[in-house]
């Protein structure tokens, strides 16, 4: 079995690190490179290092933030925001990023994923989804001569919940696409996606949980690592994304960032209920 991964992300504006509640309320959470040498130090996974204003300013990523960060680590490091094409992807392996995240800009033009899957391998490239749940009650089907008589003995099913859809956003969470999660998911691993970073936008710096459904849906949906994101708060919600949502990894950022809880505590939580993680 493989090690469950612990993965804290640096979302950075202006060469700083932020973190807010489903993607606004912003605070400073400190600087980029001072964070990743804590987190490397304290035992994380991996890294993942997300340029959040890039897509929507439509700029590219801050490069020179990237290299600074990348040559203090010793741990795999994934690098997002503002990617449009394969040269982006291939600057940004040279600056020293292991993994690249792909979020809008495939989107846009899902092409661009098999082309840098082409060039660089799969396990190089990473999508992105930022999905928003709609919980809907289904319609019960209509009938000209009404409900029909229950027979005697007849016991009626109980009545459907309500089901969730998730809509994909792009541009940093702000612009709704329309597109179902679980089907771009599938689609970006069709063609060339090694991996999926999965945050819910409804949880986002809730501390309330990961969303657990969500996760799963898109975990069984594709033959990928699928890393959740969004609303860890305690040690028991990563053990709920490894086993319940059967991630492969959970990225947090609220809770390290604000020291809630170190890399080692989670990991010493985890392996004492039987959780593979590396040690």
């Amino acid at each position: 079995m493989l090690c469950k991964r612990l993965i804290p992300c640096l979302d950075v504006k202006d060469g700083r690190v932020v973190k807010g509640v489903r993607f606004v309320e912003l605070r400073d959470a400190g600087d980029p490179v001072a964070a990743a040498l804590a987190y490397d130090a304290q035992g994380a996974d991996e890294l993942v290092f997300l340029d959040i204003t890039a897509s929507h300013e439509d700029r590219s990523i801050m490069l020179e933030v990237v290299r600074r960060t990348a040559d203090v680590l010793y741990i795999p490091f994934t690098v997002g925001g503002g990617l449009r094409t394969v040269d982006d992807v291939r600057v940004l392996l040279r600056a020293g990023a292991e993994k690249v995240s792909f979020n809008t800009a495939a989107l846009a033009r899902p092409a661009v994923i098999r082309e840098a899957a082409e060039c660089f391998g799969s396990q190089c490239i990473v999508i992105a989804i930022d999905a928003r749940g709609t919980a809907s009650s289904p319609k019960p089907a209509a009938s000209s001569n009404g409900p029909p008589k229950p027979s005697p003995g007849h016991v009626p099913p109980a009545p459907s919940g309500p089901t969730t859809t998730w809509t994909v956003y792009s541009h940093g969470g702000r612009r709704p696409t329309g597109r179902d999660a679980i089907e771009w998911a599938q689609e970006a691993v069709s063609l060339g996606a090694g991996e999926i970073l999965l945050t819910s936008m409804d949880r986002d710096g809730t501390k309330d949980g990961y969303d657990l459904q969500l996760t799963r849906a898109v975990a069984d949906a594709v033959p990928v690592p699928v890393v959740a994101s969004g609303g860890a708060g305690t040690l028991e919600h990563f053990r709920e994304a490894f086993v319940d949502g059967d991630a492969s990894g959970a990225l947090a950022a609220s809770l390290f960032h604000f020291g809630l809880y170190t890399i080692g505590e989670v990991k010493d939580y985890l392996a004492e209920r039987g959780v593979e993680v590396r040690r």
